[in-house]
């Protein structure tokens, strides 16, 4: 039997579009939207596959949006291929799909897990309207480089690698100033950078207001043990109780994300062939950079 592993998209994947095929032919996809427009407020289905994109993309709305695009996909997935749940033995999710891959796994319930989205992303969305930061991508170069260039490029402001996500693939993550002086020195090193299109500098001390005004949300979240192995963005290492949880959540917001090491760790545990489940095929591209010849399928949202 295959050992399966699901993988769970975060903050980027999000396109016009995504959901509307889906929940016009599956009834269990379009009630999670039903669910999640009423709790919210607005009616999220209606901007996943309308738009317009500007809403869809902020930190607010896209994060509730991907958590429940990816749910109604692995919908998708339990009606198409139902044999596949149980063959999963482990999960995984990039930044915000942390928190996707943990309700798949039980240990939130989709209430709670769309209240915690929400508020994570309402709490990051302030804490960059705070202080004017920014991600950049930086391709080609390897990661001891990356490093050394952060610290040239900081001058006293932060900048910082806030996802590992494979050989590379650097996410750096800081002050916009810094942000600009980095684009500079790697375009003389011969690297290639791309200024992603999110709201602040996530997963560095930037977010610390973001994290402070979470921790009463983590602190009243009602979670269980994951009834299968999920994989934490912080350590690259196997959640274990609540407590541990919920600590290592608040600690996502400003710590970086190990996802390269979190794929290796899958595939030294035999996992052998890998769902990216949810919008877009990120994913699977980072995997096939670790692992070239390693199965990987996408469901769609």
């Amino acid at each position: 039997m295959a050992r399966v592993a699901f993988l769970f998209p975060g903050q980027g994947a999000q396109t016009v579009g995504m959901a509307r095929d889906l929940c016009a032919s599956l009834p269990k996809a379009r009630q999670l939207f039903d669910e999640a427009s009423e709790f919210l407020g607005y009616d999220l289905l209606d901007l996943c596959a309308n738009g317009p994109a500007e809403r869809l993309n902020s930190t607010v709305v896209s994060q509730p949006a991907l958590f429940v695009a990816s749910l109604a996909a692995l919908e998708s997935l339990k009606q198409s291929q139902p044999q596949v749940l149980d063959e999963c033995v482990a999960a995984a999710g990039l930044s915000l799909g942390e928190f996707t891959a943990l309700t798949f796994a039980g240990a939130l319930t989709f209430r709670e897990g769309l209240r915690l989205v929400r508020r994570r992303g309402e709490a990051m969305q302030a804490a960059a309207d705070r202080t004017p930061g920014g991600m950049v991508s930086v391709l080609t170069l390897e990661q001891s480089k990356v490093e050394e260039l952060c610290i040239a490029a900081r001058q006293n402001e932060i900048l910082q690698i806030a996802n590992y996500l494979c050989p590379g693939n650097y996410a750096v993550s800081g002050h916009r100033s810094a942000c600009d002086r980095l684009e500079a020195l790697v375009a003389e090193a011969g690297g290639r950078t791309v200024r992603l299109a999110v709201a602040g500098a996530f997963h560095t001390a930037l977010m610390q207001p973001a994290s402070e005004a979470m921790a009463e949300v983590f602190a009243s979240v009602t979670l269980a043990a994951p009834r299968v192995p999920v994989y934490s963005n912080v350590t690259a290492q196997l959640h274990g109780t609540p407590d541990e949880i919920r600590i290592l959540l608040r600690r996502q917001i400003t710590e970086p994300v190990r996802w390269e090491e979190t794929i290796r760790r899958l595939l030294a545990e035999g996992c052998d062939r890998f769902y990216e489940i949810g919008p877009g095929r990120v994913l699977a591209g980072l995997l096939k950079r670790v692992q070239r010849k390693v199965d990987c399928q996408n469901v769609g949202a």
